[in-house]
């Protein structure tokens, strides 16, 4: 693949008309399906938005990029738009002129990456966006952006740094030698090592490079490298170099890929977009930390990155990183979890609830490979030891969330300590925090050099384990076990009316965010009352599975039985989501959710009202957190937990039917034309939802 092949003429309107920027996307790359480089407009439109939702591709300057790796892309494509009356891609400084659509295939090569990334470089030259802005004809805009030589010609002729370099050396090696004295005594350069990094690896990454590089270049002083962590993998910079470094730059949408070699230097973390915007201001910031001494690592003080902060977006507030940390905690249970409750749940159906009467000592002792008996409490003891592990893995990575590996000691001692007091899994949250934020407090003293080294293998487990300690056991405890007594008696008690409300309830939070954030809170929520199961909280894990089971049966029974509502990859999506929602694997519904949410999101949260209420009521209970229907045996009152399974499927079904049904339009990339591979007029226009 060369870069003639990404863009030709066909490929380029210099009169886009489109009045926003779901509009120009769809107009660009209308150019592509007529080309046969997309297959499915509409597929590949929803993974544009998907990437927009992530973080806005408008920068300052006038240029939008919006750009995606897709599924439905058959090769690297450029698609160009001017448009002369702007268009919101959400840039700081206002509309953009200069569209730019990247179409990058599903499993594209390293090449095709490094020509991809060659236009986010070209868009930080303002000769060149000058010369885009003045070209008269499709071609000549192609070519300038190709880089053909007649072209580049024409344009304005760009600076020549390799003059300016020699120059500068000049100016400086005179300087030297009539200023003998000034030379010996001025300071060394300062060294930056940086890193850039975007969610999809394409643009972004590059174009901070970029501008990083090009203002260290015009700074005085200044030396800058830069390591681009892009989808084409990245080429780590060398330890040498990191090691002389002065100070770090993190420009960054996702978590930086081996941290820990910048570790014990002054940083500066930032969004990606803040290393195009405003380089200068990070290098100086960079600059001033150095000077004060501040420095990132876990043997040292200073301010502190921690996993949970490298995966969201600079600025968060505290609420967004609560979520986060508590998250990062659910993340690593939640394997305890299922591997625990399914043993615990199949000892149960081999050897029936009197399991529990078998000793361990008999297992130990006579253990019998003919015996069901046997092999029943087997499964059972071991799905019980992991599970044991629910509330202390829970609290431990809540804290290694907020202040990395040193947190892990005193996260899981709190949560060890939680069990020992009947804190339960609101007593694992709280020691999570405690932790967390004990931790965070120590690593904020400054120590001396000579202590550094201990720091975080001996002084900060030691102190924070005995801070911790002292708060769960003789303050909060207590309170919380009561707590947590209170709510278990009020979930035994739960009957009529209540019953149906708090399954309702949970039916809307599994299927509101489908998989996110809401969804694991809820989910959170039932498997930690399995770890010292009742009556009541046996019906909220049967609740919230069946629940989350229903917006991917429902897309697959709607895509079933009126296809032609829906694209044709919708329709190829709605055949694993059989599957995926008897799986209880509610993420089954997000194709389906990012291309039409408002349609979607209210249809699959009222089927799991319904279904969460009527199981619920039906008293339908659960001793596997996971499984779907392949545990329907596990089940109390399984053919009740079925219809209402059913009924929630089809009440989703029917209102996304309904819904879609009342748009004017089809689904473009279906029918006739779509099957034939014909382009659809471009005249039409069907606008991706805002939303997502």
């Amino acid at each position: 693949m060369t870069t003639a092949q990404m863009i030709t003429a066909d490929l380029v309107d210099l009169d886009l008309s489109a009045e926003t920027k779901d509009a120009a996307a769809r107009s660009l790359a209308q150019r592509m399906v007529a080309l046969g480089r997309v297959t499915d407009l509409d597929g590949f439109l929803a993974d544009v938005a998907a990437r927009e939702a992530q973080m806005p591709t408008g920068l300052d300057g006038g240029i939008g990029i919006p750009h995606c790796r897709s599924a439905h892309v058959t090769e690297p494509t450029l698609g160009f738009g001017r448009a002369a009356h702007g268009i919101d891609f959400g840039a700081p400084d206002g509309p953009a002129d200069l569209i730019f659509l990247i179409a990058a295939p599903a499993g594209a090569d390293d090449a095709h990456l490094t020509i991809l990334s060659s236009l986010a470089r070209q868009l930080m030259d303002e000769d060149f966006k000058a010369a885009l802005r003045a070209a008269t004809d499709a071609e000549q805009a192609a070519a300038l952006i190709r880089g053909d030589e007649e072209a580049s010609q024409e344009a304005p002729a760009a600076p020549d740094r390799a003059t300016e370099a020699t120059e500068a050396t000049e100016a400086t090696a005179a300087t030297a030698a009539t200023e003998a004295t000034a030379a010996a005594t001025a300071t060394a350069t300062f060294k930056i090592v940086a890193v850039t990094s975007c969610p999809t690896g394409i643009a972004h990454t590059y174009m901070a490079a970029e501008s990083l590089e090009n203002t260290a270049r015009d700074t005085d002083g200044v030396e800058l490298v830069v390591e681009t962590q892009g989808s084409a993998g990245f080429t780590r910079l060398d330890p040498a170099v990191i090691a002389g470094a002065d100070g770090v730059i993190f420009a960054h949408d996702v978590p930086v890929r081996e941290k820990e070699r910048f570790a014990g230097k002054p940083t500066v973390d930032v969004g990606v977009k803040a290393g195009i915007n405003r380089p200068a201001e990070l290098i100086a910031e960079v600059r001033e930390k150095a000077a004060r001494g501040e420095i990132t690592g876990p043997a040292g003080g200073g301010e502190i990155s921690t996993p949970v902060d490298n995966s969201g977006e600079a600025g968060d507030g505290y609420g967004t990183k609560l979520r986060k940390w508590l998250m990062s905690g659910v993340s690593y249970m939640v394997p305890f979890v299922a591997a625990g409750g399914l043993l615990i749940a199949l000892g149960f159906a081999i050897g029936g609830y009197e399991i529990t009467d078998v000793k361990v000592q008999t297992l130990l002792n006579s253990f019998d490979w003919t015996s069901s008996t046997s092999w029943a409490a087997l499964l059972f003891y071991t799905g019980q030891a992991a599970f044991a592990f629910l509330v202390p893995v829970l609290a431990g990575y809540i804290a290694y969330g907020m202040a990395d590996r040193p947190g892990l000691v005193p996260g899981f001692v709190g949560g060890s300590i939680a069990l020992t007091v009947n804190a339960g899994f609101l007593g694992g949250l709280a020691a999570g925090l405690i932790a967390g934020g004990v931790v965070m407090a120590i690593q904020k003293v400054r120590v001396p050099a000579v202590l550094r080294g201990i720091m975080p293998v001996v002084v900060i487990p030691l102190l924070s384990s005995i801070a911790v300690g002292f708060l769960m056991f003789v303050v909060i405890g207590k309170p919380i076990a009561s707590l947590q007594s209170g709510l278990t008696d009020w979930l035994d008690s739960l009957s009529g009316a209540n019953a149906l409300l708090l399954g309702a309830l949970l039916g809307l939070m599994m299927c509101f965010d489908l998989g996110g954030p809401l969804n694991k809170v809820a989910y959170a929520f039932a498997v930690g009352g399995l770890a010292d199961p009742t009556d009541g909280s046996l019906k909220i894990m049967a609740a919230v599975m069946a629940a989350g089971m229903v917006p991917p049966l429902a897309m697959a029974l709607a895509t079933t039985l009126r296809g032609k509502l829906f694209t044709r990859s919708e329709r190829e999506n709605g055949k694993a989501a059989w599957v995926l929602g008897a799986s209880f694997i509610t993420e089954g519904a997000i194709p389906f959710a990012a291309a039409d949410p408002l349609r979607v999101i209210p249809a699959s949260m009222a089927g799991g009202a319904v279904t969460g209420a009527l199981s619920m009521v039906f008293g339908c209970t659960l001793r596997a957190p996971h499984g779907g229907i392949f545990v329907v045996p596990l089940i109390g009152n399984p053919w009740l937990y079925l219809v209402a399974v059913a009924a929630g499927v089809c009440v989703s079904a029917a209102l996304v039917v309904v819904l879609k049904g009342m748009r004017k339009e089809a689904p473009k990339g279906d029918g006739a034309a779509a099957d034939t591979g014909a382009s659809a007029p471009a005249a039409t226009e069907t606008k991706v939802p805002a939303a997502v």
